[in-house]
């Protein structure tokens, strides 16, 4: 075992010296198993013969070795030959078993178009990797064990599923419920074991000559049957949809805005709870709301291993749009538990924040970015530490140039 392991710690070392995503290809430059070249030594030529490294392992030990890489590598040594191109690609039992790789985080780099880098915290490197099917920055992105989530901004109905690793991706049906809806969220659950996938679209919008009543709508997409089912539609009175949400353990989340006309304006938002698995769904269900911790701006919904975990602001007392800090809390029994606080000289590495800034996470990392600058901070829930990701190669090119960005797990055997 300690063999494969040097071997396998050789394999990355090799493969890891090019930084482009380009070099990632999954094509194969085809090799020979035996090479013999000759070598002068003084008067002398020697014939040396080079043995490829598949003509001496069996392919399960390749299988092994490769299982250990990180996705990046594994990538790369697919386009070393042909033997590995098909022992990776035919190995989908194998990743299906694999452990979790730790997420990637995809910053966008354009206020317009979807263009960026994706940063692997294992490699600590970035890539330059093209994303299927969206076309704008500004498009709704939730993602889940491997695959990605996109709907449009501005009809809110063109929806597509993709895996960013292989480009894998199709389009979905169009969602029902109202049409340009006032606010929306969405929000994907995908099954590791079986491969099916849920997607949730929440639709608010206001009822007409009235601020404080607003049409309320909840409408889920199953994979296997392919079709959509509307299973709210209701109205809340004095508060609002917004535009965050996430699925953990098969119950939907969301958080709602109050509308500040129903002597509610001091809780500014509160968590809804919504069982998307009941076989009969029903609006009451629906009605149980849980308070945030404390005044908060920017509040992001994270499923880490089935835990729900909130990212926000921590606004000041009497301006409640500045922040002070940024705090992170996982919901336990009910009940809001602060689990760490963004130090003060992370704080202050974002340079200028106000209350605007991105996060995400997955398995044990949350990612945090200010929309105004490309440093990353990085939190290890397991570990309890924070770090600053490697520098993104990207420069700010002008002062209103914004950037956000989404995680995603990287894996190969997920198709939509």
């Amino acid at each position: 075992m300690d063999a494969d392991l040097e071997l396998e710690n050789n394999m990355s070392s090799l493969m890891e010296s090019d930084k482009s995503w380009e070099s990632l290809s999954a094509s194969y430059s085809g090799s020979k198993d035996i090479e013999r070249k000759h070598v002068s030594e003084g008067n002398n030529r020697v014939t040396v013969s080079m043995v490829s490294l598949d003509s001496i392992l069996p392919d399960d030990i390749l299988e092994k070795i490769f299982s250990f890489l990180p996705i990046a590598s594994i990538i790369r040594a697919a386009s070393v030959c042909k033997v590995w191109y098909h022992i990776i690609h035919s190995m989908r039992f194998i990743w299906a078993n694999k452990l979790p790789q730790k997420p990637w985080y995809f910053m966008f780099t354009f206020n317009e178009a979807a263009a960026g880098y994706a940063y692997d915290p294992v490699l600590r490197k970035w890539y330059n990797i093209d994303l299927p099917c969206i076309e704008k920055s500004n498009w709704f992105v939730s993602s889940s064990n491997g695959l990605v989530c996109f709907m449009d901004n501005d009809t809110r109905s063109r929806i597509f599923v993709c895996n960013p690793i292989i480009r894998d991706w199709k389009r979905i049906l169009e969602p029902p419920g109202v049409v340009f809806p006032d606010y929306s969220s969405l929000a994907i659950s995908v099954d590791r074991s079986s491969h099916r996938y849920t997607i949730v679209v929440i639709k608010s919008k206001q009822v007409p000559d009235d601020f404080s009543q607003w049409d309320f709508s909840i409408h889920t997409y199953n994979s296997e049957s392919k079709s959509w089912e509307s299973s709210i539609n209701t109205v809340l009175p004095g508060w609002r949809g917004g535009d965050e949400s996430v699925i953990c353990s098969g119950v939907l989340y969301c958080l709602i805005h109050s509308t500040g006309v129903a002597g509610n304006a001091d809780l500014r938002h509160r968590l809804m709870m919504y069982d998307i698995s009941a076989t009969t769904p029903h609006v009451s269900s629906m009605h149980v709301t849980i308070p945030v911790p404390c005044s908060l701006t920017c509040g992001r919904l994270i499923n880490l291993k089935e835990r729900l975990v909130m990212v926000g602001g921590i606004a000041k007392y009497d301006k409640p749009d500045i922040i002070k800090g940024i705090g992170i809390w996982e919901l336990d029994a009910g009940e809001w538990v602060e689990v760490a606080r963004v130090p003060h000289r992370f704080f202050q590495g974002f340079g200028e924040l106000d209350d605007v800034f991105a996060s995400s996470g997955t398995e044990d990392l949350i990612f945090i970015q200010s929309y105004g600058a490309t440093a990353l901070l990085v939190f290890d829930m397991s570990q309890k530490q924070w770090k600053w990701s490697a520098k993104c190669p990207v420069t700010k090119r002008f002062p209103l140039q914004l950037f956000t960005g989404f995680c995603f797990e990287p894996r190969l055997e997920m198709v939509s």
